[in-house]
């Protein structure tokens, strides 16, 4: 696509170029054997220098490029609209496969699968033909959703009002992960009768600025930064009814939080095969063990299989989940709903307690010098704290709670 890399530090004010749009269309995957292994293939390219992307704050736009161009952004594009309509659950073992490689990589499509899915909810038969073509095409959907200044997640001064023939908007967003590498920046507002439409704008469209200043310690080369929206004028057939899958019951929240229990996954299985390498290969067994090497400790062997059971548990919980969020894509009805939200409230609190106990123990078990600088690996911690503020678990327990003792569903919003 001919965009180059670009060494960023963040905090900055000034405006990120908008990306190449690709010099020839994306690779369309027809299967979901075809996913998973494109996903290997390209984690196994991604994890070399993932340490030092993070180290440098380098963002990642020639890897991106080629993501993008592997087909895996149009997977669960219908089957009727030319892509391959996988599962959750291949779309959950996707997500897991790339964040265990580089959990920032993982990140950066998260929002892209939700719209690709927005649309499938709400879209007209015109905008979704149109608007799959531009996905299957490799072109990248970005993300200006969350506020800063909102007193919560839900709170949205971004307005969105009628303009001649299309819509103007006007606003400014934070945590806009994946915009500044998208070729259409998709823009949550509030219309003037108070409900919630999405407009899909260009990049590059005038009055739309993306500024990179992400600042986080964890997830360094996401880029979800400011996103000023200043009298952005969207085409009517790039305006989505968001509020039809938001202000009701449906897959939309639950879809969205299997993606990210996928990353945490993703995230303590990496740090678990980076801690079971360093163990056998580089750690010295305690003084008073009386073994020749580290991976002969007991106590290290007992915590190794712990790890284990514990991701294992993990994961069996997200593929349940995502199971049920198939079955409320395919039955979007309150009571499959609901189930759907709390399987994956429950996949969430084990993904997300994996995540951050993988991380602490790689140090625990592969002693002092996996702490050196040349080893990098304190970002795997960085990672998985920062992701796993994602949405709090606190309120994850208290909803599936509520649902098994006094049969309450959770709530409607998108974030559970």
């Amino acid at each position: 696509m001919g965009a180059s890399v670009k060494k960023a530090e963040p905090r900055g004010r000034e405006a990120f170029p908008a990306p190449s749009r690709p010099t020839h269309p994306a690779h369309i995957i027809r299967t979901d054997e075809e996913a998973v292994a494109v996903a290997r293939k390209l984690a196994a390219q991604f994890a070399e220098g993932a340490a030092e992307r993070d180290r440098d704050r380098r963002l990642p736009t020639a890897e991106l490029d080629i993501f993008s161009q592997s087909g895996l952004w149009g997977i669960t594009v219908p089957r009727a609209f030319g892509g391959a309509g996988v599962s959750q659950a291949i779309v959950a073992e996707v997500f897991k496969i790339i964040a265990a490689a580089d959990p920032s990589l993982a990140q950066i499509p998260q929002n892209h699968f939700e719209i690709t899915d927005l649309i499938r909810a709400t879209g007209s038969d015109a905008q979704k033909q149109a608007l799959f073509g531009l996905v299957l095409s490799g072109l990248r959907l970005g993300n200006a959703f969350s506020e800063f200044k909102g007193k919560n997640v839900e709170d949205f001064e971004t307005r969105i009002a009628r303009h001649g023939d299309g819509y103007i908007v006007n606003g400014e967003k934070f945590y806009s992960t994946g915009a500044l590498f998208a070729h259409l920046v998709p823009i949550v507002a509030i219309d003037e009768d108070g409900k919630v439409r999405v407009a899909i704008v260009d990049r590059d469209a005038p009055g739309l600025e993306i500024i990179d200043d992400w600042s986080s310690f964890g997830q360094r080369t996401t880029a979800s930064g400011t996103v000023v929206i200043r009298d952005v004028v969207a085409p009517a057939d790039r305006v989505l009814p968001a509020y039809l899958a938001y202000d009701q019951a449906s897959p939309a929240g639950p879809q969205s939080q299997l993606t990210h229990a996928s990353i945490d996954a993703g995230i303590a299985r990496g740090a678990i095969e980076t801690t079971i390498r360093l163990v056998r290969d580089h750690a010295r067994p305690w003084v008073d063990s009386g073994k020749e090497r580290a991976s002969d400790d007991p106590y290290t062997i007992a915590q190794i299989g712990e790890l284990k059971i514990r991701l294992h548990a993990a994961e069996a919980l997200l593929e349940r989940a995502a199971r049920e969020v198939d079955a409320a894509i395919a039955r979007p009805e309150i009571d499959a709903i609901a189930l759907a939200k709390v399987a994956v409230a429950e996949a969430k609190v084990l993904t997300t307690d994996i995540a951050i106990q993988a991380t602490n123990k790689l140090f625990e078990l592969a002693g002092t010098r996996s702490t050196l600088a040349a080893h990098h690996l304190d970002r795997l911690w960085r990672d998985a704290r920062t992701h796993t503020l994602h949405d709090p678990v606190r309120w994850k327990y208290h909803a599936v709670g509520q649902y098994y003792l006094n049969g309450v569903n959770p709530p409607l919003h998108s974030w559970i």
